[in-house]
């Protein structure tokens, strides 16, 4: 659960860095520093119970995947078919190693 949270606020702030116009705006900024507060203490409580090396790998995997995506949503990033297939294999990849 926190492994998750922690993702989920480490993609929210990597989400906002574009909408802060490099630390301009100061909502999305504020919004960003609080995201990463929030993400590195999540991770704390996982650093408890899990490894670091699994606990990072899944952190930055699941991370890039979200990422991608959410870029694609809101961005218009394109993701071509290579992109998507390398997506999905660090899916597997946390998948196994987890």
């Amino acid at each position: 659960m926190f492994l998750t949270l922690a993702i989920l606020f480490e993609v929210a702030g990597i989400m906002l860095l574009p909408v802060s116009q490099n630390f301009t705006r100061v909502t999305p900024t504020v919004g960003l520093i609080f995201a990463y507060t929030l993400s590195f203490y999540f991770l704390t409580f996982d650093l408890q119970a899990i490894p670091i090396g699994i606990v990072y790998a899944t952190w930055t995997g699941l991370g890039i995947f979200l990422i991608a995506i959410l870029g694609n949503v809101f961005f218009d990033e394109i993701l071509s078919y290579q992109v998507i297939i390398e997506l999905l294999l660090i899916v597997i990849g946390v998948a196994i190693v987890n």
